[in-house]
């Protein structure tokens, strides 16, 4: 009977047990079998695969028994990931309760109601409906990118069971198993490989890099945890490009590597945008005042000996209305306005406040395969053996594009030389482009396109292929013997592709016009130090020769490739620094590869601004912090390494953004203050974990994104700003005639009104000012900072402070000694509402006049204005409404006289401004404020 010993120290607590007992099995304690049942990716690439077949208890020759697999199945769970229910929605539907702002509000409602003034419960009822219902269906959308991680593992998979070949889904799979892989397979589980045919693995959602990985049986000798190290291992979730293999299931569900990063995306919650801060705070703070003019009122009433309840009831009243119930509407109307139109611009926003968020992000951690890059190899460079140098236009697998000679002499052998290396290069490839779709490998396909731009299609088809030998890791090269289909005098003919430093010992000659030259040393060095040049820009190098035997090779040049950047990348990025934000590329490539990508978009890449990621596994959250912000470029980074990084930068006080397009990313993408996917080529999990897609992977958008969030924010205070001069001016005109024992200038109907429009057009259509041209030249927004700022508060104080003057006086200046009149009451209330216009005018903007922003940039504003003095003039002018409002007709001279007047408020504003902008700009060499207009 067959045994086995556990060596491990993990598992020396087990005693040795039989291969077919597995009674013994079932009945041990349910955490040892876990702990036996299965090896992580690490534990299982430094043993030999008769070690892990060993360890695991499996004839690789027969698989497991199907009673065996499903004795594992109930010790190690189904293959699969499960997301656990979490609080039902009624429940988390009233979480949304929790907000203070929300809260305030209902407390405004209740008392509203219970003081009869229905009108104000029922409006500030509707607001908290509008932006409770809002933030729960984004909540609730926002725990589906758990979901589509559970679509990783595929429906079904080839597997070896008691001898004999079958498929069935791949939720059934246990530790243990032997599986099997061909092409266009995606992986069912953590496997490790015992028998590889010519077997690469596209890991490139899951690594980040772009070429597929070549895989071998051969143990590692040192594992680091890294996933370049582990080359005999076949990840869950990757894709099988080219061969076939067969491995052992050494884990399954949450115990694989992607099992990991779903247990992270499970730990981690999406945090609250700094708008969402800002809100709170904000309601934080109108608590505390509402409170302090309820004290105050109460304070100054009962000192004057006035009855305690009625001085209660009034101040209740008032404190109530200086809540402004509009804001959350304006702020929820605000940011839809900004989704729409972000996907006007390519970006589709999931969630409301994350159009904001972009307006304080100050870093951007980028992916670079798939985001800043293509993820599309391409070949970008030609240099012939005879010194020839073309360059390639145009990206993707199609001959979209143009094969640029260098100025020389010799265009017409130029371009024969170019046709031969290329004609190498698409006869010694096993890949094929069909309706710009690869088949193949990547570098492959950057080859076939290549030859493609050169007018050259199907050029493998006239050869007939006699031989292959196959590209090795050892080799480094490829070599497909051939003979033409039409003309047989030729005879055999090899096609070599591969390493320089393989290829160039092997080759004779090199081709010189036309002509074959015998290669010497001198010209072998020149040829080594002209693909070094090359390599050193971050392309791939890949030599090319032919010949009539393998030993006796004519050398034709060589082909730099590359995945390119993404177009206007590099005019992305000058912006955002220019702008005060940071971007760090983050990526799973070489350090040369990331340096190279990293110098060619315009990012600075000191040594000391270049970090692995083991280098980032073995320092402290200390050391990270202190660490990461100074590092521009991150190479052979994990998942985990990918977390690290936006959890340090998060502590360290910065506004992160990061954006990504591969499963890896998902981790991070959830954690970061908003997440960026690709809308194209990411990954499900990737779009689902992320707060916003980029429709059409271009990384430019999130410039426009940008835009919108510091527009929007401003849009938002300059509401706060009018609301509350409102407000304040509205409160203290009414407190004053208290305090002062004097007839209440505004009857109950015209409070009303004036509220109406505080809270209405006028107020909502500030909150869809265009975006300012300069918009981007503004540093990230402090989010520290609260929203009522002691700059706001200045100018709200001093805009109510004139609105207040100017509506006193005019009502002293109408009372006459017979008592209040309809006529004292109108020009009071006409004057307070001019008032409001004008004040809604100067909070278009806390910085510009409205001379440069535009007079007629913002219809709706314009809109909302004319229909609110139109109303104005309805209810002093039409009869039936003189009689609800108390109102009579004024004269024209009136009118003009209040017009006059009322503008003061915003005549004070521009000068205030124009002032402003002088004392700051003073010292950039500008002499006159008149500059500033």
């Amino acid at each position: 009977m067959k045994k086995s010993l556990l060596t491990n120290a993990k598992y020396e607590k087990l005693p040795q047990y039989p291969y077919k007992d597995v009674d013994d099995l079932i009945h041990r304690t349910a955490e040892d079998n876990k702990e036996a049942m299965w090896l992580t990716a690490s534990e299982a690439s430094s043993l030999r695969y008769e070690e892990v077949s060993d360890r695991l208890r499996v004839d690789i020759r027969k698989g497991l028994s199907w009673q065996e697999a499903t004795d594992r199945r109930k010790i190690a769970g189904y293959n699969e990931f499960s997301v656990k229910n979490g609080d039902p929605p009624w429940k988390k539907y009233l979480e949304q309760f929790k907000n203070p702002l929300i809260l305030l509000l209902l407390a405004s409602a209740v008392v509203s109601a219970c003081m009869t003034q229905f009108d104000d419960a029922i409006s500030i009822t509707v607001a908290i409906v509008i932006v409770v219902t809002v933030a729960f269906v984004q909540e609730y959308r926002s725990e589906q990118s758990l979901q589509e991680l559970t679509k990783l593992v595929p429906p079904s998979c080839h597997c070896l069971r008691e001898g004999t070949a079958d498929s069935f889904l791949a939720r059934e799979l246990v530790p243990g198993d032997v599986v099997l892989l061909n092409v266009g397979d995606r992986v069912p589980a953590d496997i490790r490989l015992f028998e590889t045919n010519d077997l690469t693995i596209d890991e490139s959602s899951f690594t980040g890099e772009t070429e597929p990985a070549k895989k071998n049986i051969d143990s590692v000798i040192r594992p680091n945890g890294a996933h370049s190290s582990n080359t005999n291992i076949a990840f869950m979730g990757t894709l099988v490009r080219c061969g076939n293999g067969k491995g052992i299931v050494v884990s399954t569900g949450t115990n694989s590597e992607f099992g990991s990063v779903f247990k992270m995306m499970l730990e981690e919650e999406a945090p609250k945008t700094p708008l969402q801060k800002s809100m709170d705070s904000l309601g934080t703070q109108l608590s505390i005042y509402s409170f302090g003019i309820i004290g105050l009122i109460m304070l100054v009433g009962w000192i004057q000996g006035r009855p305690i309840m009625e001085m209660f009831t009034i101040s209740v009243s008032l404190a109530v209305a200086a809540i402004p119930e509009g804001l959350p509407i304006v702020v929820t109307v605000t940011l839809a306005l900004g989704v729409m139109r972000m996907a006007k611009r390519n970006a589709i926003v999931k969630k409301l406040p994350t159009v904001e968020t972009l307006g304080c992000v100050n870093v951007i951690c980028s992916d670079k395969t798939g985001t800043i890059t293509r993820n599309e190899m391409t070949a970008t460079v030609l240099v012939t053996s005879d010194g020839y140098i073309a360059e390639l236009t145009g990206a993707g697998y199609n001959d979209h594009g143009q094969v640029l000679l260098h100025k020389c002499d010799f265009p017409d052998k130029a371009r024969e030389s170019v046709h031969q290396l290329l004609e190498v290069g698409a006869v010694c490839n096993n890949a094929s482009i069909i309706n710009e779709l690869l088949l193949g490998q990547p570098t492959e396909g950057a080859l076939l396109a290549a030859a493609m731009k050169h007018g050259m299609y199907n050029v493998g088809d006239r050869y007939v292929r006699l031989q292959e030998y196959p590209f090795s890791s050892e080799q480094k090269m490829m070599a497909v013997k051939c003979s033409s289909k039409y003309d047989r005098d030729k005879g055999e003919v090899y096609f070599v592709k591969g390493a320089i430093e393989k290829i160039l010992p092997k080759c004779t000659s090199y081709s010189w016009n036309g002509n074959v030259t015998p290669l010497t040393a001198a010209k072998q060095q020149e040829f080594m130090a002209e693909a070094h040049e090359i390599a050193k820009k971050g392309l791939r190098v890949m030599s090319m020769a032919k010949g009539t035997t393998l030993q006796d090779l004519v050398y034709v040049g060589i082909v730099g490739i590359c995945d390119p950047p993404r177009p206007q990348v590099r005019e992305a990025i000058t912006i955002l620094k220019e702008s005060g934000v940071q971007v760090k590329m983050v990526t799973g490539d070489s350090v040369d590869t990331a340096v190279a990508i990293a110098q060619l978009i315009g990012l600075e890449v000191l040594p000391s601004q270049v970090m692995s990621g083991e280098q980032l596994d073995t320092f402290t959250e200390t050391e990270l912090d202190e660490a990461i912000p100074r590092v521009t470029v991150f190479y052979r980074v994990s998942p985990k390494n990918k977390l690290s990084i936006v959890k340090s930068l998060q502590r360290t006080g910065h506004i992160v953004g990061m954006t990504g397009d591969g499963v890896n990313d998902g981790v991070a993408l959830k954690k970061a203050d908003i997440g960026i996917a690709m809308g194209k080529n990411g990954t499900d999990v990737c779009k689902e974990a992320a707060d916003m897609i980029l429709v059409d992977d271009d990384f430019y958008t999130i410039i426009a994104a940008i835009e919108e969030g510091k527009s929007i924010f401003y849009n938002i205070r300059n509401f706060v700003r009018f609301q509350l001069s409102t407000s304040i001016a509205a409160l203290s005109l009414i407190a004053l005639s208290t305090f002062l024992d004097m007839p209440n200038p505004l009857n109950a109907m015209q409070i009303l009104w004036i509220n109406i429009i505080m809270d209405g057009p006028p107020a909502q259509s500030l909150g869809v000012e265009p975006v300012e041209e300069d918009v981007l030249k503004q540093n990230p927004r402090d989010t520290k900072e609260p929203m009522i700022t002691k700059k706001l508060i200045v100018n709200v104080l001093l805009s109510a402070l004139f609105i207040i003057a100017g509506t006193l006086w005019v009502f002293q200046k109408e009372r006459s000694s017979e008592g209040l009149t309809a006529r004292d009451t109108t020009m009071t209330f006409t004057c307070f509402v001019f008032f409001d216009m004008w004040n809604a005018l100067s909070c278009r903007s806390q910085t510009k006049s409205v001379f440069q922003i535009g007079v007629f940039t913002n219809k709706m504003f314009l809109i909302a204005v004319t229909l609110s003095v139109v109303g104005q003039m309805l209810v002093v002018y039409v009869p039936p409404l003189q009689q609800i409002f108390q109102t009579e007709a004024l004269t024209a001279w009136d009118m003009a006289f209040l017009t006059a007047l009322t503008s003061s408020v915003w005549i004070f504003s521009e000068f205030k401004k124009l002032l402003e902008r002088y004392l700051e700009r003073r010292c950039k060499g500008k002499r006159s404020p008149l500059e500033y207009v």
